[in-house]
């Protein structure tokens, strides 16, 4: 699709990033303060697709502590007027292109809930563009959680070979 841009966000952004996520609502929603956190402190990790001053896609990340070669993905939202035009993968290319200084990102991470098929397609789909293998294991476990939320499958991509 011609005319979306991909970037880190701004703080400016936060507002619709949250509602995008509440859009979404499939997505857990976090509170407005942390997408304000992930747009200052975390924008370098973070992207987002705007189309005509519209957020229309939207990925939280962060580089795992103490392994600066692992990035990990946290949420991934597409407006759903945007889904099936692999979006969410473009957008996690432009934040590892714009963080792979030196070759540094080996793994890229992420959980998934065992329902979520469309983002089990989107690392799988990244996978095959890193032309790399994907593994899978339960990261967090229904006991894990206090009320009911499905049980958190990690998806570990790599290692990437640049």
């Amino acid at each position: 699709m011609n005319g979306i841009i991909f970037s880190k966000p701004c703080i400016e952004n936060s507002k619709d990033i949250f509602n995008l996520i509440k859009r979404c609502g499939t997505l857990d929603l976090n509170s407005e303060y942390l997408y304000l956190l992930q747009c200052s402190h975390f924008k370098k990790t973070c992207g987002i697709a705007i189309l005509e001053n519209e957020v229309i896609g939207f990925v939280s990340g962060y580089f795992i502590p103490d392994k600066n070669d692992t990035l990990f993905i946290w949420q991934v939202a597409v407006d759903e007027k945007f889904r099936g035009q692999n979006i969410a993968i473009k957008i996690i290319i432009d934040i590892y292109n714009r963080n792979n200084i030196n070759n540094k990102i080996k793994y890229i991470l992420s959980t998934v809930s065992p329902s979520n098929n469309s983002s089990k397609r989107v690392f799988e789909k990244l996978a095959d563009n890193f032309n790399t293998k994907i593994e899978n294991k339960t990261l967090f476990s229904l006991n894990d959680f206090l009320d009911s939320h499905e049980e958190e499958i990690q998806y570990l991509i790599g290692p990437i070979n640049n």
